[in-house]
C-alpha cells in the first residue's frame, strides 16, 4: 500500500483499507478539545479520519467540508458520494478535533455538522446527466494529499467506473483546491469514458439538506451559477449553497427528487474546472440570504485547467 502524508508536505496516500469501528456512543462521548496557539495559526486543513471510516475533511479559514470512504457504504447506509458542508464560526481548523468528540452534530462553540447530504450531492457533488436521470459514483477512493496546510489544502482522490444506463462506463479523477479567505472549492475533474461522445455531467446542490423544507434557489442562466439559501433549522440557524460552471459549457438547469442540478457539457480524458461553496448563517461572514447571493455573484472565477 503506497505511504501515507501528513503535515505540510505532499503526501501521496493509496487506498485505505478501512477499518474503522463507529464513533463512541452517547456515554463516551468527550468535549471538544480547545485548539492550541500553534493550531490557530492554521488557515487550511485536509485529514483523512481512518477512525471514521475514512470520511475525508477539509477546511479553511470561512468554511469546512466532508466526502465520505467506502467504508462509510456498508457501516451507515445510504452513504453519497456528495459533498457535506459544516458550519463554522472560527478561523482555525476544526473539524477533526470535533468529529472525535463523537458528537460533531452540536454546536460545542467553533461549529456545527447539520447539513444531511443522505443520497443527494450535497455541496457540488456531481453526476452524469443521462435520459433525464442522474447517474452517480460511489464514494471515493485513492486519496492523494498535495497540501495538508497550513495555507491551502488540496488533494485529489477517485470515483471507480460506474454505469451510466446502458450506454457507457465512466470514472473520475478529481483535484480539490481550498484557499483562505474564499467559500468556494475549485475543483477540476477529469472523466474518463466507454464512449468518445460528449457527456452532460449535472452538478448538485442538495434540496432538503437541512430539513424538509426546499429554502430559496436562484438559477442564472447567463452566469451560469446556482445559489441556495437553505431554511432556518432551530437552534442551528441557515446553511447556504451555490455552484459556478463555466459559462462556455453550461448547457442548462434540471432537478430530480434530490437536487438542483446545473448541466454542463464535457469531453471525455478533458479536465474542466467547477466550483461549489457553502455558508453558514452562524458564522462570522453570512447573516442573510441578500448577503450569500451578493457575494457569490461577485465571484470571478477561473476556469482554465
Amino acid at each position: 500500500m503506497p505511504e501515507a502524508r501528513t503535515g505540510r508536505g505532499a503526501i501521496a496516500v493509496g487506498a485505505i483499507a478501512l477499518l474503522a469501528a463507529p464513533l463512541a456512543l452517547a456515554q463516551d462521548r468527550k468535549p471538544l478539545r480547545p485548539a492550541s496557539a500553534e493550531e490557530q495559526t492554521a488557515r487550511a486543513a485536509v485529514s483523512i479520519a481512518d477512525y471514521r471510516f475514512g470520511d475525508l475533511l477539509f477546511e479553511n479559514d470561512r468554511i469546512a467540508f466532508r466526502i465520505y470512504g467506502r467504508p462509510l457504504e456498508a457501516a451507515e447506509p445510504p452513504s453519497s458520494s456528495g459533498i457535506d458542508a459544516w458550519g463554522k464560526r472560527v478561523r482555525w481548523p476544526f473539524m477533526d478535533r470535533q468529529l472525535r468528540t463523537g458528537d460533531q452534530h452540536q454546536d460545542q462553540g467553533e461549529g456545527v455538522d447539520f447539513y444531511n447530504v443522505g443520497t443527494g450531492r450535497g455541496v457540488g457533488g456531481l453526476g452524469i446527466w443521462h435520459d433525464n436521470k442522474l447517474w452517480t459514483s460511489r464514494n471515493y477512493v485513492n486519496p492523494r494529499i498535495a497540501s495538508a496546510g497550513p495555507d491551502r489544502a488540496a488533494f485529489s482522490v477517485d470515483y471507480p467506473a460506474w454505469p451510466v444506463d446502458t450506454a457507457r462506463n465512466v470514472a473520475e479523477t478529481r483535484q480539490f483546491a481550498l484557499v483562505p479567505g474564499s467559500n468556494f472549492i475549485r475543483m477540476t475533474s477529469t472523466i474518463t469514458s466507454s464512449s468518445a461522445e460528449p457527456l452532460t455531467v449535472a452538478v448538485g446542490l442538495s434540496k432538503r439538506a437541512t430539513g424538509t423544507a426546499l429554502g430559496k434557489v436562484t438559477k442564472d442562466a447567463e452566469r451560469a451559477r446556482l445559489i441556495w439559501w437553505g431554511p432556518e433549522a432551530p437552534d442551528k440557524g441557515a446553511m447556504a449553497g451555490a455552484v459556478m460552471v463555466d459559462p462556455a459549457a453550461f448547457v442548462g438547469f434540471a432537478e430530480d427528487a434530490d437536487n438542483y442540478l446545473i448541466l454542463v457539457r464535457v469531453t471525455p480524458g478533458k479536465p474542466f474546472v467547477y466550483y461549489a461553496g457553502a455558508a453558514w448563517s452562524g458564522g462570522p461572514d453570512f447573516k442573510r440570504e441578500p448577503d450569500w447571493h451578493a457575494y457569490v455573484q461577485q465571484q470571478q472565477p477561473d476556469f482554465k485547467p
